[in-house]
């Protein structure tokens, strides 16, 4: 069945034409224009259902806290992913100010865990979303009950330790002693305890999406997680406007003191992840991360 046949068929209607975006990892990107004017955006993956489930349960989840700032999940089967199509403009001051009151606002709701209730994905890769009640949170959550874990851990058991393997080749046996060191002393790095947030969880600059008013997050990896790690992930590969979506989330909802010496830490899953992907390419940018990592928590405990 061809693509058009099958996108009218989950919309409904007919399509007008196809414009073909190009790859992306497995999947393809496209844009159509439906006979009744609807002009969407399509991912399609026949061979990633998965990847496409993930996607719509995180935006859903996302939407339920920042309706604004996500894309409506227009359809979602096992081939296809459609939203609503978003004319890309120049990120301002404004919408960069808006950004930071967004994801103030998502992340002031917290789920009650770390993880999410459906199987994760990061770009292919698979992404444990094992839920773990946090601290502060009930001992049943969604009428299950469930195991307590900071925060710290949890990270280190289902962010970086499921992606070692893989990435041990590319790092060598003294960069992965580096990266099992941080897993060791996590506790002492992750900063004063907070509840869990509703995070991006894929928060790279390439997943913002300038349109109009504001930036919509798109392919995200949701989880119940910590706040710090979609403010560090903007860093990595440098959001634009940065230093105003900071402050107008500073704003809203301050930072926990020592934060800026916590980015290294919160950007080392997403670096293994790169290099799980790519290979050697980020090996040195993910042991500078790891050992940036180490250094913050060493001053922090002599202080």
């Amino acid at each position: 069945m061809s693509l058009a046949v099958r996108l009218g068929e989950l919309l409904g209607g007919t399509v007008r034409g196809i414009a073909d975006l190009g790859p992306s990892h497995g999947w393809t990107l496209h844009r159509a224009i439906l006979s009744d004017g609807r002009d969407v955006f399509v991912k399609s993956a026949p061979d990633h259902a998965e990847v496409l489930a993930a996607e719509a349960a995180s935006l859903r989840w996302l939407a339920e806290a920042t309706p604004k700032a996500v894309p409506q999940v227009l359809a979602v089967d096992d081939h296809l992913l459609v939203l609503p199509w978003l004319p890309e403009t120049t990120p301002t001051p404004a919408t960069a100010e808006q950004l930071g009151r967004d994801l103030a606002q998502l992340h002031a709701n917290s789920p009650g865990v770390f993880g999410a209730p459906w199987p994760g994905r990061i770009a292919e890769l698979p992404l444990d979303n094992t839920e773990i009640r946090d601290c502060e949170a009930p001992a049943a959550v969604n009428g299950s009950p469930t195991a307590a874990l900071g925060w710290p851990r949890w990270y280190a058991e289902y962010r970086l330790t499921p992606f070692l393997p893989a990435a041990a080749k590319h790092l060598g046996a003294e960069g992965t002693r580096l990266i099992e060191q941080v897993i060791d002393r996590v506790e002492t790095l992750a900063g004063p305890p907070e509840p869990s947030a509703r995070i991006h969880g894929d928060l790279w600059s390439g997943n913002l999406r300038w349109s109009r008013d504001r930036a919509r997050l798109i392919d995200p990896a949701a989880q119940g997680g910590h706040r710090e790690t979609d403010l560090a992930m903007l860093a990595l590969f440098g959001a634009p406007q940065l230093p105003r979506i900071l402050a107008a989330y500073q704003q809203v909802r301050p930072l926990a003191e020592g934060w800026r010496d916590r980015v290294a830490l919160h950007q080392l899953h997403p670096l293994l992840v790169h290099v799980v992907l790519y290979g050697a390419t980020y090996r040195e940018q993910t042991l500078t991360a790891a050992s940036a990592a180490l250094a913050a928590g060493h001053s922090s405990s002599r202080e």
